[in-house]
């Protein structure tokens, strides 16, 4: 049995967005109760634990990515004895509980900031990101916000600029300071304390700044936008070598990991956007000293076909030596995989092989609310639009609420989540697809993640194997994931079409995972939307 130290190796990680999961009270708004109440059909999905979203005090103007208080629970979420309840409800059924941490920047309402942007004299005054603005009254430098416009806002107490790479009332957080440092380190031994399994870190490689404010340089003409950003933003045309992922970034991460060290079988999971993303997780969780996973967004954006799936693979099997990556194919920043991926492919047998793949690939993973049950990206009319994002980019780009819609439970007038009108709208797309609808039916999207998340469990070298590619013809993806004790190969058909292809060694199909492919001889046929395992010798 795997020790249980290092359950996050291999883990299943269920990501909760707690305004749109239940509403337990009647608000519109989901809560902490709202997922205790729903955590036995979480365990039931056989994830071994849930991260969840920002719950923490907050104006929510970025939805609780704006915190005003780091150690206590917002009102319409409920209260620290909601989440100490939810916490020991799910360690009863087995789930390990990963809390977000946004430590890079803080609400413009945090006592912090408040005491900061009085004068340049006092005791917080450069706990903050504060510079002078050129001669002319222009801000520091070329930095942009990636929610739009210039990174930098001048506040008329200090005759300064403040640093905010999201929004205005987002202040960047000056981790060059010790006692910045130390502080946010104080607010996370806090839930450590409490009994928190492990951190998801909001904007990781964000933490520090070039201390000279240098510009950053333009994107070359013809050069790839690599971002986790749509196209149509300007922050994607720059290169980020001086806002973001600065060196000093590693020493704080082995101080991080020090304090997590103090707590045995806590993890870490970092949130990656850089130019440069497999080689930022690579180095991020590199040498057991620094985080214990990361993720980017290399699959979280609009390619999909089995090349560019085999290249990223290959990247970072290139990079990586012996760091950890959490894949994941759908959040709360981008559209629903079913969407972004499937749009044109069956909508049911679809979802099911692409989650096959995510399941059997090296390293965690990560499970999107509703991404167990096939949901489509929700159509929400710009009235309803809630997110900052995409209020500034609209209609090119219509902000991330699309993915945060309320879960389904039920065919039943606001899908079961709330008894009124919720924060967002009910997709109706979604209603057909509710918990309640899938739940019986053998073939649904959710009870195929079931399976197959079952049959990860019965097979450790999809949980904690090496993997290696093989060549199964351009339009099928093909790897090896072997232990010392098992070795197996895995083949998927993300496509349309039935494809056929000559195994590289023999192997016996395994059972148990749902899908159908025929072997005759060393030729193996995958009809659409399918997978194979094979047995393979030692």
């Amino acid at each position: 049995m795997q020790d249980n130290t290092f359950w996050w190796r291999g883990g299943v990680i269920y990501q909760i967005y707690p305004r749109s999961f239940m509403d337990s009270n009647g608000d519109g708004i989901g809560d902490l109760p709202g997922i205790t109440e729903k955590l036995d059909y979480v365990a039931s999905l056989h994830v071994d634990g849930i991260w969840l979203s920002p719950f923490f005090t907050s104006p929510m103007l970025d939805f609780g990515y704006d915190i005003s208080d780091y150690r206590d629970v917002d009102p319409m979420f409920g209260t620290l004895a909601d989440f100490k309840a939810l916490l020991e409800r799910a360690h009863g059924l087995g789930l390990k509980v990963m809390i977000d941490q946004v430590i890079s920047h803080t609400s413009d309402r945090h006592p912090w900031f408040q005491e900061s942007r009085q004068d340049r004299t006092n005791d917080k005054a450069d706990w903050f990101v504060w510079a002078d603005p050129k001669p002319d009254g222009t801000p520091p430098n070329n930095w942009l916000s990636i929610f739009g416009g210039s990174a930098w806002t001048f506040d008329s107490r200090r005759r300064q600029y403040y640093l905010h790479n999201f929004l205005v009332e987002q202040p960047d957080l000056n981790f060059h300071h010790p006692e910045v440092r130390k502080a946010q380190l104080d607010n996370m031994r806090f839930w450590l304390e409490l009994g928190v399994d492990g951190f998801r870190l909001d904007t990781v490689n964000f933490y520090f700044h070039d201390p000279e404010l240098r510009d950053n340089p333009p994107v070359p003409k013809g050069e790839a936008k690599t971002l986790g950003a749509p196209d149509t933003n300007p922050y994607t045309w720059q290169r980020h070598v001086y806002d973001l992922s600065r060196p000093e970034n590693l020493e704080f991460l082995k101080d991080l990991r020090a304090l997590m060290d103090e707590f045995p079988g806590t993890t870490t999971v970092g949130e990656i956007g850089d130019d440069n993303p497999l080689e930022r997780m690579a180095e991020y969780t590199a040498d057991g000293d620094k985080l214990h996973m990361a993720y980017g967004f290399d699959l979280l954006n609009a390619p999909r076909s089995a090349g560019y799936i085999r290249e990223v693979i290959e990247r970072f099997q290139r990079l990586a030596g012996d760091a950890w990556p959490c894949w994941a194919l759908s959040n709360h920043d981008v559209v629903r995989s079913a969407t972004r991926w499937g749009a044109n492919e069956d909508p049911v047998a679809y979802p099911k092989v692409a989650l096959a793949m995510l399941f059997s690939l090296r390293g965690s993973v990560c499970l999107y609310q509703g991404e167990e049950l096939g949901l489509p990206e929700a159509e929400v009319p710009f009235e309803r639009i809630q997110d900052p994002y995409g209020k500034v980019l609209w209609p090119e780009f219509k902000g991330r609420d699309g993915c945060r819609t309320p879960m389904p439970w039920q065919d039943a007038p606001q899908g079961g989540f709330s008894p009124v009108e919720p924060w967002l709208p009910v997709e109706s797309r979604h209603l057909p697809l509710a918990v309640e609808r899938q739940q019986d039916d053998a073939d649904s999207v959710l009870n195929a993640t079931r399976r197959l998340l079952a049959f990860r469990r019965a097979h450790p070298a999809l949980v904690d194997g090496a993997l290696s590619l093989v060549d199964v013809g351009e339009e099928l993806l093909g790897f090896i994931r072997e232990t010392d004790e098992e070795r197996l190969l895995c083949v998927f058909n993300l496509g349309g079409e039935t494809r056929s292809t000559t195994l590289p060694r023999p192997g016996i199909p395994l059972q148990g995972h749902g899908f159908a492919a025929a072997l005759d001889g060393d030729t193996l046929t995958l009809p659409a939307y399918q997978a194979a395992y094979l047995q393979l010798d030692r």
